[in-house]
């Protein structure tokens, strides 16, 4: 069996090891992959969707497993499906529920999906006049478009959400800001059923106590126990009318789709769907799943998820992100990085390339570190015993994941 993951990140490397329990590590591509991948597994210097779509032709992977949303909103899964390569991902159309801010709302309120409520705008002076009448903060401005997890801005004043407007794309959405605790949940669908995983907990913005700018996710939890008995009310509200919204609408969703939730006073509501597993969620939560994960992405693709069975081992798992100083902004590069053995904890490389022979920092988020315990309180230990031992100029890492208080 020969399997494609497409990606260069952490959470491309976390698939690589989850495919890895089932085959052998050299049938296993990555494509581009980075320097701490390539230590393990073949990376392909594949650059675009055209690269990629020749290599499959060419090669004829049995599987490929989209990891960023990009691709996926160019219309790679449509692509391959077409040459008969099996694909998991959503089509381009499905797609739009991450790629387009506008598009996943409108259907949201079409479909009576609980949300944030909302204004959109296909150009900047129109945003900009309706923040200057509106005297209730903070808002929440998002970019329309693709933004790497970076496009959503909470504004605390009127000077804010003109900043944060001016910063984005013309299209944007204003929404009101919702009080509560998140939580993420992934959606394993074949179109037509479909079942949902353990919870996990991202933390996005790049300071302790949740304060600074929103970056890609800088740690992760998992499980979210305070989110079980949010589970059936989530999957009868929120998961089954969208599957069903997508479906009349002409795109059914066949993939993983990811759910980042608000729990609020009033229940659990929507702050965003994503086309594809979140980063860095996929690492906390795949080193946890005890079912094959080939198994769950060839019951997708035969439309066999009905019959899946999801087992989890009962550890906690901690994830916490090392990134570069500087990071969501501009940061330097080209340090090496130190690991001193031994480490219990998993690495995973995002932001790294190999220069003869010595792993340098080559991006914002370097490497995340995972670890596994009998509670989230040993996992934590864990994992920050491990962080001591890995070490780069500009090392910069959150101290609180996983200490969260979830109340609204």
């Amino acid at each position: 069996m020969k399997v494609l993951i497409v990606g260069s990140g952490g959470r491309e490397h976390s698939l690589a090891e989850a495919f890895a329990k089932d085959i052998k590590k050299s049938d296993i591509y990555v494509a581009p992959g980075n320097g701490g991948i390539a230590l393990d597994y073949k990376c392909l210097p594949l650059r675009n969707k055209e690269e990629i779509i020749s290599w499959c032709k060419d090669n004829r992977p049995d599987l490929v497993m989209v990891g960023p949303e990009q691709y996926l909103a160019e219309g790679l899964s449509n692509s391959l499906n077409a040459e008969g390569i099996p694909c998991v991902g959503p089509s381009q159309e499905a797609a739009k529920i991450e790629s387009s801010k506008i598009f996943a709302k409108t259907l949201m309120t079409k479909y009576h999906i609980p949300t944030a409520s909302y204004v959109a705008f296909e150009d900047k002076d129109q945003a900009l006049a309706y923040v200057r009448y509106m005297g209730k903060y903070p808002l929440v401005i998002k970019a329309n478009g693709l933004a790497a997890g970076k496009g959503v801005i909470i504004a605390e004043n009127q000077k804010q959400a003109e900043y944060a407007i001016q910063a984005l794309e013309n299209k944007v959405v204003v929404e009101e800001y919702l009080k509560g605790w998140e939580v993420s949940l992934f959606v394993i669908t074949d179109g037509k059923d479909f079942k949902t995983t353990i919870f996990s907990q991202d933390h996005k913005q790049l300071g302790e106590n949740d304060t600074g700018p929103n970056t890609g996710g800088m740690g992760a939890f998992a499980p979210v126990k305070e989110a079980e008995s949010y589970r059936k009310q989530i999957e009868e509200q929120i998961v089954a009318p969208i599957l069903e919204g997508l479906k009349a609408e002409g795109c059914p969703y066949k993939g993983f789709l990811y759910c980042g939730l608000m729990i609020t006073e009033e229940g659990p509501k929507v702050l965003e769907f994503n086309c594809r597993l979140g980063d860095p969620e996929t690492q906390a939560i795949l080193p946890l799943l005890q079912t094959s994960f080939t198994e769950v992405c060839y019951a997708i693709l035969n439309n066999k998820v009905s019959d899946l069975k999801l087992e989890w081992s009962p550890q906690s798992s901690v994830c916490v992100v090392l990134a570069s100083q500087g990071y969501p902004g501009t940061f330097p590069t080209g340090f090496p990085v130190i690991i001193n053995s031994p480490i219990t904890s998993k690495i995973f490389f995002a932001g790294v390339e190999n220069k003869d022979g010595q792993l340098i920092t080559s991006g914002g988020r370097v490497l995340s570190l995972v670890a596994l315990g009998k509670n989230l309180s040993e996992a934590r230990r864990k994992v920050y015993q491990d962080i001591n031992k890995v070490n780069f100029t500009g090392k910069y890492f959150r101290r609180d994941i996983s200490l969260r208080k979830n109340k609204c």
